[in-house]
């Protein structure tokens, strides 16, 4: 079956989903713009209209966000939000599946044992397991077979067997990062950030300790004075610690909090 045929599906696999992807991202820049996003915006009508079924409201909302706009562009992540996804298997291990953001980085921890912001591919569907398993959430095996195949695909792109913090985070811990980021209002490029991390690590150990945190975050809310309020700053320290490891923060845990890439 072609990809846009998939469309028509009351309910969309995860195989399908990532044939879709696939067929629309036709030039596999990680996006879906120009030409491919209008082209799937008009197939997706066609498809749904031909299958006898109503556009979804997320659905009807992003053919208005894009449907006449030439320069949008969408990423996997966001395509999972609009297709009827079988049991939603990109958003399945969000945070809300967990206790807390804390599940997800203890997790993260025990395969990234160095702090390098990456795990090999070969950990991910026993990463992907123990998520689970603190969510206490069932799954057969063959079912997280191949939803560790299809992440695999989708975040190890450049096929360099690794698997960075900062890209399964976007959507693990999605909820927990745009609120933090809601809450902080601010994103520094990845020079800028890396040149404030090292500043503030005063004693050169790798990572900030809650007492350098609140040098780091007195400064911020002196510098963007529009954005942070000096008296939240209890506030700031508590999210962002929340993703600490016994208290020390690694440079890549408080870069999914301030930092914005290499820019």
């Amino acid at each position: 079956m072609a990809a846009g045929a998939h469309l028509q599906e009351v309910v969309v696999s995860a195989a399908q989903f990532f044939e879709i992807w696939h067929h629309y991202d036709a030039d596999g820049n990680g996006y879906m713009d120009g030409k491919e996003l209008q082209q799937f915006i008009q197939e997706l009508q066609q498809a749904r209209k031909k299958a006898g079924l109503d556009l979804k409201p997320e659905m009807k909302a992003f053919v208005d966000q894009y449907g006449q706009s030439s320069d949008g562009k969408i990423g996997i992540v966001e395509l999972a939000q609009i297709l009827p996804t079988e049991e939603n298997f990109l958003l399945f291990f969000r945070c809300q599946q967990l206790k807390s953001s804390e599940d997800f980085m203890q997790t993260w921890r025990k395969y990234d044992t160095d702090h390098s912001g990456f795990i090999e591919t070969e950990e991910l569907k026993s990463f992907l397991k123990d998520l689970l398993q603190k969510a206490n959430k069932q799954i057969a095996d063959s079912k997280l077979s191949e939803y560790t195949e299809i992440m695999l695909r989708m975040f190890d792109a450049n096929n360099d067997g690794k698997l960075e913090l900062t890209e399964m985070a976007r959507y693990v811990l999605r909820t927990f990062t745009m609120n933090t980021y809601c809450i902080l209002g601010i994103k520094m490029c990845g020079k800028e950030f890396n040149k404030a991390f090292d500043t503030y690590d005063q004693d050169g150990n790798g990572y900030i300790d809650e007492n350098e945190l609140d040098a780091l975050l007195k400064d911020l809310c002196e510098k963007n004075k529009k954005v942070l309020d000096i008296n939240n700053l209890a506030t700031y320290k508590k999210n962002i610690m929340a993703l600490s490891d016994g208290g020390k923060l690694y440079r890549t845990e408080l870069a999914l909090i301030l930092s914005a890439g290499e820019n």
